[in-house]
């Protein structure tokens, strides 16, 4: 008994090391460290998403669409070709007119191309603006699946160390039974538990495999491929009077700026439309020469130039596009605020709930400290023999549930921050 004992202390010792190796997440000496791994390898994943991922070339391409669009506007009407043949020849004084050439093109008013190529540049920055939207709603949603990930494998080691914590306390028990200071049923009840924290991990296993097939569609690769997290991350020190707030070129908030601006184009084109349109052409018809008498001029070709002029004299449709640019104009308005509204509002429900993660977490070390202690309890009744196994359960139930805790709380910190970053940057 005495061997099982000495081999008890000594995991223990073990656990506490890995125990302080926990706490020490929450100083500041392994903090920048810590923090700059991470950082950069989730860094790593973001950018292989943004390159991977089809919705973001899905975007890139409708932005190259868009910006190839300025050079389709950057065109004149086609020229107008035309050819006619006399079935019936119309006399004139100096012969029949036998063939007429016609060459025709109509011209916009002055500006009106510029106004073209602004407004398809107008919709080129607000397709670019959405493909920034959806970049940093790609660069949330990796960060906030690594995260999970992270929580996942952390859980799984806090319960293999309590599972090979509970199969020391198993054989104590054994040895116990053996000298009559332990029942059956304590043996029994620490093996259940045993069985219950392995369907846990089992549990765990089958979450995080599904979780990383996830995480590798994110960044569009094989789905089997195994994605690395960091050992551990902690939670840094509150920093009195930063204050978070929606960043003021939020490309959610942009994209508004940038359709509004369009409507604006839209607009000044509208007006270009509604101004006249110039023509300018050549008519060339072919005579024959008369047979019957001598006359001036006798088969003389005919070549007319021509120049005419479009007015838009009925042009309720020029002044109806005003006013749906008006109204349009004001619906972006009012998007815009409902957007930063919503932004406003999801930002102070992140802070709020990281805070409260971080008082969470710390509640979660103090008691774990206590765990410590009633740790060092155990460990000296066990010493005296008088080891209590109904304590022992209680003391591993109640440290697994605050390991399970300070992960959970750890997780949910940095995934509401990922949300500010998101939000505020």
């Amino acid at each position: 008994m005495r061997n099982s004992g000495i081999k008890f202390i000594r995991h223990i010792e073990g656990r506490k090391l890995s125990f302080k190796s926990l706490l020490v997440l929450f100083t500041l000496h392994f903090s920048f460290l810590t923090y700059n791994s991470s950082a950069q390898q989730l860094e790593s994943y973001i950018q292989v998403a943004e390159e991977n991922n089809p919705q973001i070339q899905s975007f890139n391409l409708k932005y190259e669409i868009a910006e190839e669009k300025i050079n389709e506007v950057n065109a004149y009407p086609d020229t107008e070709f035309g050819i006619g043949y006399f079935v019936s020849e119309p006399e004139t004084r100096t012969g029949p007119q036998k063939l007429r050439l016609s060459v025709r093109q109509m011209l916009p008013w002055f500006g009106t191309i510029t106004a073209r190529e602004n407004y398809a540049g107008s919709m080129a920055d607000a397709e670019y603006v959405e493909m920034a939207v959806a970049k940093r709603q790609l660069a949330l949603a990796v960060a906030q699946a690594y995260y999970r990930l992270y929580a996942n494998e952390a859980k799984q080691k806090i319960l293999k160390e309590n599972i090979e914590l509970l199969e020391t306390f198993h054989e104590l028990a054994l040895n116990s039974l053996e000298v009559g200071s332990a029942s059956a049923v304590d043996v029994l009840r620490l093996q259940m538990r045993q069985n219950d924290l392995a369907q846990q991990k089992e549990s765990l296993e089958q979450e995080f495999n599904a979780e990383e097939v996830l995480f590798n569609n994110l960044l569009n690769r094989e789905e089997n491929l195994a994605v690395e997290v960091v050992d551990s991350l902690f939670i840094p020190e509150a920093q009195t009077g930063a204050q978070e707030s929606v960043a003021e070129v939020h490309p959610e908030l942009l994209k508004f700026d940038k359709l509004y601006e369009s409507v604006v184009e839209a607009e000044k084109l509208n007006l270009k439309d509604a101004s006249p349109k110039l023509g300018f052409g050549v008519d060339y018809v072919s005579v024959a020469d008369r047979t019957d008498m001598a006359v001036a001029d006798n088969g003389k070709d005919i070549l007319m130039p021509m120049v005419s002029v479009s007015i838009p004299i009925f042009n309720s449709k020029y002044k109806s596009v005003t006013k749906q640019n008006e109204l349009r104009q004001k619906e972006l308005q009012a998007q815009k605020d409902q957007r930063l509204n919503l932004l406003q509002t999801r930002l102070e429900e992140a802070v709020s709930i990281r805070n409260s993660a971080r008082m969470t977490a710390n509640s979660f070390i103090e008691n774990l400290e206590q765990a410590k202690d009633a740790e060092e309890i155990l460990i000296k009744s066990y010493e005296t023999g008088t080891i209590d196994f109904n304590d022992v359960l209680e003391i591993q139930e109640l440290q697994l549930k605050f390991q399970i805790g300070l992960i959970e709380s750890v997780k949910n910190y940095y995934m509401q921050a990922a949300v500010i970053n998101y939000i505020s940057n």
